[in-house]
Parts: structure tokens; sequence; C-alpha cells
């Protein structure tokens, strides 16, 4: 990826302007589903049906999950969508009524490095409340919640490649509207310079 492209894609999600929501990393992770089948040597499962993976702000839905932890703690889990359907990701971030979201066919979730990346259809927005501030959509994204960097590539495989899909970012307007003028406020007047005389 360029370094153009690069800078466009950290200004698109503010890039280290707000971290994902801090303390979520040392909350507990609490795992629903239909069935499932739990690992205690390494705290993994394998679930599947109506999935619901929370960790203080941070919630994953999906059709199935699979999850483990390593020696140091560190959680790492694949999510699949129900054929037709996409698997949802959504973090609260550091400061006011601040949020990502995301979605995609495939979810892989890296706990140690805090890495989300989204494989097939994906979407990757910021939100101030329910407003989108910011969105990437394409084929592949990965999501970094530590430093807020986001990469879209044109393969779903996670590669960019002459001739792959196409990627598409929107940016809300900074710009403010003009302020109303108040009811019965005449039009400003722009003055008229009269034309300079002819001479012969």
């Amino acid at each position: 990826m360029n370094k153009l492209l690069t800078g466009l894609l950290c200004a698109l999600l503010a890039c280290g302007a707000a971290q994902a929501e801090k303390a979520d990393a040392l909350k507990d992770i609490k795992i629903s589903a239909d069935n499932g089948v739990a690992n205690t040597s390494n705290n993994g499962s394998t679930v599947e049906g109506n999935v619901i993976v929370t960790r203080g702000t941070l919630i994953l839905k999906a059709e199935k999950a699979i999850t483990r932890e390593d020696p140091e703690g560190y959680t790492y889990a694949t999510f699949w969508a129900a054929p037709g359907k996409l698997a949802t990701f959504r973090q609260k971030r550091d400061g006011g009524d601040l949020w990502v979201e995301g979605e995609a066919e495939r979810i892989e979730y890296d706990g140690k490095l805090e890495v989300v990346k989204f494989f097939s259809r994906a979407r990757v927005a910021q939100l101030e409340g329910a407003k989108v501030t910011q969105q990437a959509v394409g084929p592949f994204i990965s999501y970094s919640s530590r430093s807020e960097e986001v990469a879209v590539l044109n393969t779903a495989n996670g590669e960019s490649k002459k001739g792959g899909g196409r990627v598409e970012f929107t940016f809300q307007s900074r710009r403010k509207p003009a302020p109303a003028a108040a009811p019965g406020t005449p039009p400003a007047q722009v003055p008229v310079t009269p034309p300079a005389p002819v001479s012969n």
C-alpha cells in the first residue's frame, strides 16, 4: 500500500485520536450461544447459534465462533456469520459517546495486538452516538483498536491485487452551514459600484 493511500486511511478513521476503551482488555470475556463446547485447558470454546461475545464495551455477534487464550492471557477468536448474513463488531472508544463498529462474513480478533480483521463484505465505521462520521467499505479491512489505524484492501484474503474489488470511503464534512437569518431580517445588500465614465 503506498504512502498516499495509507495517509488517507489514517485520516479516515483519525489515527491515534481516540483509542478503544482501555479498560476492556482487563475485563472478563462472556460467551453465550445456543450450544457449545468449552476447553478448560486454554479457556477456549467452540460455540454455535446466536453467538454473543462481550468484554466490557466490546461486543461481537455471529453464528459460530472459536475462541482460545494463550499462556499470557491474550484471547484470539474467529467468528463466522450465518449464510447470507454478517458477523458484527462494536466497541466504545475512549472519550464521550464515541464508538467503532464493523461487519463482515468472517471476523478474526487478536487480543494481544488488539487487531480485528474483517473478511468479505467488510465495513468499519466510527460513530458519535448513532451518527456515522467516517466509514470504510471493501473486501477486506484490518482495524487496530490500539492505534485506530485501518487498512482496506481489494481482495477478501487481505491482499491488494490489480483487478480486485473496489474500496469506498465516506467522510463527514467538517464545514458547518452558515447560521440562518433571524425572521424578518432583510437580506444583506451587496454594494453596487457604478461603472467608471468612458472618456472620448
